[in-house]
């Protein structure tokens, strides 16, 4: 730690498994110490080390420490355990070594809060036990918040799963959202999951305040309702987005990806990702293939081995080892040569949203892409997989105006014609020039909200930054 550091504002951060909770987390942790004099130390699971959290890690600024809590066993689950659930145990699980973590930083640092993950809300027990203020940070968005919130209402109002609602979920500030597109995780009662996800709304509306990962114009009449300070009934909230990656990736395989983009016209090329761990069917990858080959547009697309089994395989996991391209229908790279370009699993996605070249983006509604195309001005085509990427595609398309949305068959497959017409019309069509113009208008917005001296995400920052200053 820097000269000094002991005097500085301390924060204890712990984000839960997933890169793409580590990547916001460590842009907050930046800003903290950049704009707002602080230190920082990030917790995290030893259950969820791999290189790339490694990489990240390693990129920090010196006055942000990083520690690994003792792996804690989860044996007693049963295999087909949902993930939400095993973040959430494990979280509860590691409350003893959270308390020692925060014990030493007390000892060590002026610790004025302990900021948890939205699944790790259980190892705040520790903060609390020691009076230490707790807060949440949300990695999505304020209607994440919003469900989080009314929780508990919800669950009382009705029996039924939200997927058997015979009426749309009606969240303050957002569009109806049908019960089948509400959060993957509450959508079956008898599941453990379940009850985590009450567990974890009860510890939300318990906490000091929350931070999230969004800002205020692009989720309008939420951030009005949510922030309105102690007369909402709700601990105070802080939208401080859009926190996401900075560029900065350049292993030569991005490399190349960035030089056929250079070749490419301007704004003629649809981007096609799914995320870090998103993955399709084999028979939904030839779909999208023969699709995007019939819709006659340049694409970029970063393609992962299917998985019939399940949406989310990668999560967790490393690249398979398997070569995605050769799940792909036969003749298609010959037949796309020149037009598109597939790539395996991994691509600079912030350089090439950033690119010139891009005019689309299809997109899983992951919130962190969503985040990524907006700052870049990308309007995109949702195709939502998991967690909470449904809710995201019904706010992109019917609130926010950004988007359009895939329409499956009744086993969820898009077929090529859909893929082909929505890829024409975002790249060419008039629905896609509108989207466009608003994408441009959401990307002045975010850049707003960051500014240092008076955008409203900066502005929320310094009040929590402010307010953790003042304890102890």
């Amino acid at each position: 730690m820097e000269d000094g550091g002991a005097q500085r504002p301390h924060v204890a951060i712990l984000p839960t498994p997933g890169t793409g909770h580590l990547f916001p987390i460590a842009e907050l942790a930046k800003l903290l110490v950049d704009r707002h004099g602080f230190t920082a130390t990030i917790i995290t699971f030893a259950e969820s080390a791999n290189k790339t959290q490694s990489n990240i890690l390693a990129s920090l600024p010196s006055a942000i420490t990083t520690v690994v809590l003792p792996p804690v066993s989860l044996s007693d689950l049963p295999p087909d355990a949902r993930i939400e659930t095993r973040i959430s145990l494990a979280s509860a699980r590691a409350v003893p070594s959270v308390r020692s973590v925060l014990l030493s930083l007390r000892s060590s640092t002026r610790l004025v809060a302990f900021v948890v993950d939205l699944f790790a809300s259980p190892a705040s027990e520790a903060a609390l036990e020691l009076s230490i203020p707790r807060y949440v940070f949300i990695p999505t968005n304020l209607q994440f918040l919003t469900l989080m919130l009314h929780f508990h209402s919800l669950h009382a109002a009705t029996n039924l799963d939200f997927w058997q609602l015979p009426e749309p979920v009606r969240l303050p500030g957002f569009p109806p959202i049908p019960g089948q597109d509400i959060l993957h995780p509450l959508q079956d009662r008898k599941n453990p999951c379940y009850k985590w996800m009450l567990e974890q709304a009860r510890r939300y509306r318990e906490s000091d305040g929350i931070l999230v990962n969004s800002f205020d114009a692009i989720e309008e009449e939420a951030a009005k309702l949510l922030t309105g300070g102690d007369a909402t009934g709700w601990p105070r909230v802080y939208p401080v987005g859009p926190l996401i990656r900075t560029r900065g990736a350049s292993r030569e395989e991005g490399a190349y990806c960035i030089r056929w983009l250079d070749e490419q016209p301007q704004g003629s090329v649809i981007y096609v990702s799914f995320g870090s761990a998103g993955t399709l069917s084999t028979e939904q990858l030839v779909e999208l293939a023969m699709g995007l080959e019939a819709s006659g547009q340049r694409f970029l697309w970063v393609l992962r081995s299917p998985s019939d089994a399940n949406s989310a395989a990668s999560y967790f996991t490393a690249r398979s080892a398997d070569d995605p391209l050769t799940y792909l229908p036969e003749g298609f790279l010959e037949r796309t040569k020149g037009v598109g370009l597939v790539v395996a699993s991994w691509a600079p996605q912030i350089e090439v949203l950033g690119h010139a070249a891009t005019g689309g983006f299809l997109s899983h509604c992951g919130w962190n892409s969503t985040l990524e195309s907006v700052v870049n001005g990308v309007p995109m085509i949702a195709w939502p997989l998991f967690a909470e990427q449904r809710m995201n595609a019904v706010m992109l398309v019917d609130g926010v105006g950004v988007a359009l949305r895939v329409k499956g068959r009744e086993d969820g497959v898009v077929e090529r014609a859909e893929v082909a017409r929505l890829v024409r019309e975002l790249m060419e069509g008039e629905r896609g020039k509108e989207l466009r113009k608003r994408a441009k208008e959401l990307e002045a917005a975010a850049a707003k909200a960051l500014a240092e001296e008076d955008g409203s995400s900066s502005r929320a920052l310094a009040a929590v930054a402010e307010r953790w200053k003042k304890y102890g």
